[in-house]
């Protein structure tokens, strides 16, 4: 079928053909209030280019699942604007977006075979059949499904219910594919599983996806760029490991990671020696880079960050003020690494170190920081400092 342009149900032959799956997404100072004045989503601005994988990500109730029906069709928007592919979308109907969704919950129709499933919303728009048959066949190729088309909803694991879901999305050929928390109803190694086929889908397809998660992981390992929300408000919109290294804020710092960031709050002392954050039971001195940051803000409390992989075990002679004892709490033992949890009589944390570690419950060990990787957060707004 070379030469031919889908739309909306019909057959389009023309000099250019249009470059299936490409849309750019646009938020324009999206908000989104219920009866009641309850605001799930607050002055959302966001653009999402063509072929890009963004990945929403944040706690329950934090305005990612609305902000992506609100894209759908599914939601009306209190205010601003949503654009797909130039086009303004506010008053069009779900249908006539050309969008694609995956839900959490598959969505299939239990009487329907796999074939029957992905074929349907091909038929609703009178597509031929044989064009129909040829789609059908063609995503179940890509998702390696072709043996179950015979099957019924009940006879699927969950993983193949939700290649089911996907394929029938494929099927579509639409400008951009939505996905709303689509493996949080699969175990933990099928997780993993459907986590790298939606990535290779992704690179196979070349498509726009807008892909709703609250696992940070999910978010880290898949998206071309995450979008952080929290309280229905957008964080911080960067690369993966744009996140992790220069987060905006301690809320962003201690979401993205796993164990989270440990946080310590305290002064920051101006010495001899240079600029010291004081923790109560601890010392350690700043970067020469940090120290130029926070300069001014000597005498002043604020929140000191590190991640559990820049805590070590000091070995030989380490020089105060880059060396910390702590008491070990718990070990956890995690295979190609050991977590440990430890505190320093006013505040717990933990360290990420190999497998090789010999430290025990109840032993005060000798820690060092990596302060290049340290971060500095304000004590009341939260914004990174340093």
């Amino acid at each position: 079928m070379s030469g031919f342009v889908f739309r909306g149900g019909t057959v389009r032959r023309g000099a250019a053909k249009r470059k299936a799956f490409m849309a750019k997404v646009i938020l324009e100072h999206v908000c989104k209030t219920y009866p009641g004045g309850v605001t799930a989503v607050n002055d959302a601005n966001l653009e999402i280019e063509d072929q890009e994988f963004v990945v929403l990500v944040g706690p329950s109730g934090c305005g990612k699942s609305t902000t992506l029906r609100m894209v759908a069709g599914l939601e009306e928007i209190s205010k601003g604007a949503i654009y797909i592919d130039g086009r303004k979308v506010n008053d069009v109907p779900p249908k006539d977006r050309d969008i694609a969704m995956v839900f959490q919950n598959y969505a299939l129709y239990p009487h329907m075979t796999v074939y029957k499933n992905m074929a349907f919303g091909l038929k609703l728009r009178r597509y031929p059949r044989d064009e129909i048959d040829r789609r059908v066949r063609e995503a179940a190729d890509i998702l390696g499904i072709q043996d179950l088309l015979e099957r019924k909803p009940k006879a699927l694991s969950g993983g193949q219910r939700q290649r089911v879901a996907v394929g029938r999305a494929i099927v579509r050929k639409p400008k951009a594919f939505l996905f709303d928390e689509p493996l949080s109803n699969l175990d933990a190694k099928m997780r993993v599983q459907m986590r790298a086929e939606i990535s290779k889908l992704h690179t196979r397809l070349a498509s726009t996806m807008i892909y709703v998660t609250h696992d940070q992981v999910e978010a880290m390992t898949m998206g071309d760029r995450i979008v952080v929300m929290k309280d229905g408000l957008i964080q911080q919109v960067a690369t993966p490991l744009e996140l992790y290294n220069r987060p905006a804020n301690q809320f962003v710092a201690g979401f993205i990671g796993s164990p989270p960031m440990n946080f310590f709050p305290g002064t920051l002392e101006a010495r001899a020696g240079g600029l010291f954050f004081q923790e109560g039971s601890f010392s350690v001195r700043t970067t020469d880079e940090q120290a130029s940051a926070l300069s001014a803000r000597a005498g002043q409390p604020v929140v000191f960050g590190i991640r559990p992989e820049d805590v070590a075990e000091a070995t030989g002679a380490v020089p105060a003020g880059e060396r910390i004892a702590a008491r070990v709490e718990v070990v956890e033992p995690m295979g190609a690494e050991v977590y440990v949890y430890l505190s320093t009589g006013k505040h717990s944390f933990v360290a990420r170190v190999g497998p090789q570690s010999a430290v025990e419950v109840n032993q005060t060990v000798p820690l060092t920081l990596n302060m290049k990787q340290a971060h500095f957060f304000h004590p009341e707004t939260g914004d990174a400092l340093a």
